[in-house]
């Protein structure tokens, strides 16, 4: 079974109210989202394997550390975008491939219209990033697309989480560990998390 890590860092968790508040500004949200997932990415990446290779420092040969595997950033489309130079802020030597999915107001069902990946898909360790795991819905579905194209070894990295979203993505990728700032009360009638911060999109992209 896939673990889920809650991430409660004091200054994760002072970022996640201000995302939180509707009166926040959406330039300001952009900015704390951007913050908020590069400081994620520390606790989303403390296992990473490393690699040994030999440096000269000014004085004389020692040995650093590079990451062992490739990383591939994936943010599901659109929300997703604001936590990618978070992400490469912290791991510059990532690639970012995009998977395109939007959910049906009746249905709530996701459905795909894009994606895009790195050849090294495969090979590489995949960060897939979304603000929200609300009906779980379009995390499966992205993970089930992601593993038809070849990846093996995918975390899930996302701001608020729903109980139930969590479920979805544990039953069907027990593979995939989950990480979140918080996991909320549940969701409405519409499917949007309760107490949650809204539709993360829009207020990304200043769309309401």
């Amino acid at each position: 079974m896939s673990t889920l890590t809650i991430i409660d860092h004091p200054l994760v968790q002072r970022d996640v109210s201000i995302l939180r508040d509707k009166n926040t500004p959406n330039h300001l949200f952009r900015n704390v989202l951007s913050r908020i997932a590069g400081m994620m990415a520390f606790e989303v990446t403390h296992n990473f394997a490393l690699k040994k290779y030999s440096i000269l420092t000014p004085l004389e040969k020692t040995s650093g550390f590079k990451l062992k595997e490739n990383i591939v950033i994936i943010p599901i489309l659109r929300a997703g975008l604001g936590m990618v130079e978070g992400f490469m802020n912290v791991l510059p030597e990532a690639k970012v491939g995009h998977v395109g999915l939007y959910r049906d107001e009746e249905t709530l069902e996701p459905i795909d219209y894009y994606s895009k990946f790195p050849k090294t898909l495969s090979s590489s360790l995949v960060l897939l990033i979304d603000p929200m795991l609300a009906t779980g819905g379009s995390a499966k579905t992205a993970l089930t697309f992601l593993k038809n194209k070849g990846a093996k070894n995918i975390r899930f990295v996302c701001l608020v989480a729903s109980p139930a979203g969590v479920k979805i993505v544990q039953k069907n990728h027990p593979d995939v560990d989950i990480f979140c700032a918080a996991v909320d009360r549940g969701l409405n009638n519409n499917g949007y998390i309760l107490p949650g911060l809204g539709d993360a999109g829009d207020r990304v992209f200043g769309t309401e």
